[in-house]
């Protein structure tokens, strides 16, 4: 199936070639640059709501200071998602096992409708497929909660790695972006990670992680669980938060202290940033900046309403979009 931004411009070619009056007339000659920039937007106002109902001409591109005329404009808060659960089960989430267990659950009785779809892997030093994509919330819950009691077979994803250590996020979050989510379209994809943000046995690193959901548009939300020492973190705990709001923040995403956050309000807003987002494409008028082939443009989508205290958190390259977020 196209995409919305393809079907917008297969209707501009069916509209000039039936324009032609007569058969006996040479068809006229004509050039379609159809190299659209793509980009999705999520809008926030000043007090963090989402913004929904806005039009075309609410909206301007800008594209390395210059103005760019929008091509194509969609809203459909009805597309399906696409999620993957990517649940830490290493020995430094032991004692938040009973707090995943029940914050997922949470989660999908909030978030999951009858047309989306999820996948569950459950990792520590490897990465198991503990529930395939499915639309059934029981069946996730079931796939999860087997592996937490030790029984069943779970295939493995990614290559066979022999690893020393207990804990492979980054794989995690690179394999089931590639594996599970690489050929979804015409889905809203996101990861959800329930962790700690600590990573010691990992092929890939954090950039790695963070290029495979750019490169798919899929965006990383992360709800973390760091054990304190004495009340405090150390700095391996540090590591951790810095680690998840980098992954979460250069995807488009958000990351969570499960201690400190209503997670019921917390998963609400993950399903409305999801189910909110604006499609927007331009055609740059650089026409020097046509030629790269990957990356390069300084591009900003901006929504008219934003206050001055407000800044858009995303650019977009070209070859991948972006989630933009305008929020204070």
């Amino acid at each position: 199936m196209p995409s919305a931004a393809s079907r917008f411009l297969l209707a501009l070619l069916a509209a000039l070639l039936t324009s032609t009056s007569s058969p006996a007339q040479a068809l006229p000659t004509f050039k379609v640059d159809t190299h659209l920039v793509n980009t999705a937007v999520s809008v926030r106002d000043g007090a963090g709501r989402i913004m929904q109902g806005l039009t075309q001409n609410d909206f301007e591109v800008v594209e390395d200071g210059a103005p760019q005329a929008i091509k194509f404009f969609a809203h459909d808060a009805q597309v399906p998602l696409s999620l993957g659960l990517i649940i830490d089960v290493s020995s430094s989430q032991d004692r938040f096992i009973k707090d995943h267990a029940h914050d997922i659950q949470m989660f999908l009785k909030q978030v999951m409708q009858p047309q989306d779809t999820a996948f569950a892997v459950c990792f520590g030093n490897h990465l198991r497929l503990v529930s395939d994509t499915t639309t059934q919330v029981p069946d996730l819950i079931d796939g999860i909660e087997r592996f937490d009691s030790g029984k069943g077979h779970f295939p493995e994803l990614g290559p066979e790695e022999k690893r020393e250590e207990g804990t492979a996020l980054f794989d995690a979050a690179y394999f089931s972006t590639l594996e599970k989510l690489n050929s979804t379209e015409h889905r809203r994809k996101a990861l959800i990670l329930f962790t700690d943000g600590e990573d010691n046995s990992s092929e890939h690193d954090l950039l790695d992680a963070i290029g495979a959901a750019q490169d798919n548009d899929v965006l990383v939300y992360a709800v973390r669980y760091t054990e304190l020492h004495h009340g405090k973190m150390n700095a391996r705990d540090k590591y951790g938060v810095r680690t998840l709001a980098h992954l979460s923040g250069q995807t488009g995403g958000i990351d969570f202290d499960a201690h400190t956050t209503d997670l019921s309000k917390a998963f609400d807003q993950i399903a409305g940033e999801l189910r909110s987002l604006y499609e927007i494409a331009y055609q740059s008028t650089n026409k020097a900046r046509r030629k790269l082939s990957q990356g390069g443009r300084a591009s900003e989508a901006r929504w008219h309403g934003c206050p001055r205290q407000t800044r858009l958190l995303r650019s977009v390259t070209e070859d991948s979009s972006r989630p933009y977020f305008c929020g204070a």
